[in-house]
């Protein structure tokens, strides 16, 4: 018998908003220097554009969300029309992701005030925090969540002392041609960074009251959580900006960590180290975001068998080691060739406008989503203006084309070596639709005793006890089997892959019978088996639930979490819980 885990729908607006803006948010702290360093004084006529550009790119995206609430990320929507524009939609993103984490870090240390060892502590700082995700990514967006408010915070003190120092205004015009205007403006583009982050959160996010069963819909949820981070993002970055024309000429030389530089002049030096120190840790958060991101799309990849099968590799933790290897390794390869604020930026542009670009012109195309003429009209021209943006990036920043065209192409030539070979036998699960939990539930005679399940990956202490038990009481044993991998996206499986599911479930199958107890062996796959757990000891109707003690240390738990805390702290009251050292 086989159960598929599913992730709670469990993400509120308001968290959502928080973990948007950990992405979203971020990109005023090095967009506001990018002006300077390519405009100048006349930064602020190019930030008005790009204000407008953003409040329109994320107008769509509330469509986008509301069309897909399961995850409308440019892979799911570009799959669609095509398999492999699919995939390189979600290579583009990739892009995005790693650079993401590069430039993320690499801003991060400047706002702490190591500029010139900026680029060594960005590149430590991923190797650590791939250490720590090799854990599973449990800490992914916790400190966006925490830092969201107090950034704000900090970022609305300075721009109310820019309105009220008397010294803002436009001191200069552009004075520059069209086509030069033009590459000035498309180099700002890192303002749409992380917006496609909300379109992936939609398959966890609270379903709106009204929804239908069994159809979700969260469009007022990501209509609230895309509304507030877009009205910040917009109102506090064109502010900052029109703050550029009351900074001194000596200050614009140096674009990095620009919002501190504003913070000392504006303020003092003590708060222009709040801003440092707020900013900088929410950069570090982005960079870990990224790498889980990055993780879970190449998991997704490898699942849907666009890449080897080796992708699905998992670690003895649940987490797919081949796709955290490269989630590491590619944004410091980025930061060891790219120095640089703007040739980090333009790596950034070419793989963030090609993701949008896909995503808005494959909804806009879809016919067969429910949009008002109107509706379409705008998103099919925010596509085009996209792909321009994108073109003009390839054409102006050969570096950056490269990078991009390495990259989808290496992706690519993975999908075609799979496509051709054939998928290999992998330890890992490759997607089955599963019995759905009403079928667990007609079994057969054997329950005078009740019902217990016991979870565990062996024939150990726990699952002993609960045999035991069993007999003695006459009950119903249910042994779960929890496959768990540790990725930020949708898992699917099947026993057949498992060989190790296959050899505990057939050992305990054996046993069960030498002791004439009613067994139901149950082989799930999920995100977080504390959650699976729970939820199958109600859905089963079981009356106790055996879990074996953790052995692991301090800081594995502090890492992962202790599952026997998590499964005790959600089980319903009338389920008892024993837990067997």
């Amino acid at each position: 018998m086989v159960m598929q885990g599913s992730r709670p729908r469990n993400l509120g607006w308001l968290r959502a908003a928080a973990l948007l803006y950990g992405d979203w948010g971020t990109s005023k702290a090095y967009v506001i220097g990018l002006a300077v360093l390519l405009a100048g004084y006349a930064a602020p006529v190019y930030l008005l554009p790009i204000g407008v550009l953003t409040f329109l790119v994320g107008s769509n995206y509330v469509l986008v969300c509301k069309f897909f609430p399961e995850g409308g990320g440019v892979y799911h929507a570009a799959r669609i029309h095509s398999p492999r524009l699919g995939v390189i939609g979600a290579l583009l993103l990739l892009a995005g992701y790693t650079v993401t984490a590069a430039i993320s870090g690499y801003e991060a240390y400047n706002y702490f005030g190591l500029r010139e060892e900026a680029t060594r502590w960005a590149v430590l700082t991923i190797f650590a925090l791939g250490a720590v995700n090799a854990f599973g990514p449990r800490l992914a967006g916790s400190l966006a969540v925490y830092l969201a408010l107090p950034a704000v915070l900090v970022l609305l003190g300075l721009a109310g002392a820019g309105v009220f120092s008397g010294r803002m205004g436009v001191t200069e015009m552009p004075s520059d041609g069209p086509w030069e205007g033009w590459k000035i403006f498309t180099g700002m583009i890192l303002a749409l960074a992380g917006v496609e982050a909300i379109a992936n959160m939609t398959g966890t996010m609270k379903p709106d009251p009204d929804s239908p069963p069994g159809a979700p819909s969260v469009h007022r949820q990501a209509r609230r959580a895309i509304g507030i981070v877009m009205l910040e993002v917009v109102l506090i970055t064109a502010v900052l900006g029109v703050m550029v024309a009351g900074m001194p000429a000596g200050s614009l030389e140096r674009p990095e960590s620009f919002l501190r530089t504003m913070a000392d002049f504006y303020i003092s030096p003590q708060y222009g180290w709040v801003v440092g120190t707020v900013v900088g840790l929410l950069l570090l958060s982005a960079v870990n975001t990224a790498i889980v991101a990055s993780v879970a799309l190449l998991y997704s990849l490898a699942q849907d068998g666009e890449l080897p099968p080796n992708f699905k590799l998992l670690n003895r933790q649940g987490v797919p080691w081949v796709p955290l290897m490269a989630a590491v390794v590619l944004p410091v390869i980025v930061l060891e060739s790219t120095r640089g604020l703007e040739a980090l930026a333009s790596l950034y542009a070419i793989g963030v406008a090609g993701a949008i670009s896909l995503n808005l012109g494959s909804c806009g195309l879809n016919r067969t989503l429910p949009m008002k003429p109107w509706q379409r009209g705008v998103m099919i021209a925010t596509a085009l203006l996209m792909a321009a943006i994108w073109i003009t990036v390839a054409i102006t920043k050969p570096h950056a084309l490269l990078f991009v065209a390495g990259l989808c192409g290496a992706g690519l030539g993975l999908r075609e070596f799979t496509r051709v070979h054939g998928p290999v036998a992998a330890p890992t699960m490759t997607g089955e639709v599963a019995t759905p939990p009403s079928a667990v539930r007609q079994e057969e005679d054997g329950e005078e005793g009740g019902r217990i399940l016991v979870a565990a990956r062996g024939l150990t202490a726990a699952a002993r006890f609960a045999l035991e038990e069993a007999k003695l009481r006459e009950a119903r044993l249910f042994f779960l089997f929890v496959r768990e991998v540790q990725v930020a996206t949708e898992v699917s499986g099947k026993l057949a892959d498992d060989a190790e599911a296959q050899q505990v479930l057939g050992t305990i199958k054996q046993l069960a019978v030498a002791e004439k107890v009613p067994l139901t062996p149950v082989y799930c796959v999920s995100n977080k088996a504390s959650d699976m757990i729970t939820e199958l000891a109600a859905t089963l109707g079981a009356d106790l639930v055996v879990l074996g003690g953790s052995r692991r240390k301090v800081l594995v738990n502090l890492l992962r979490g202790d599952m026997v805390q998590q499964v005790s702290q959600s089980l319903p009251e009338e389920i008892r819980l024993v837990v067997v050292g």
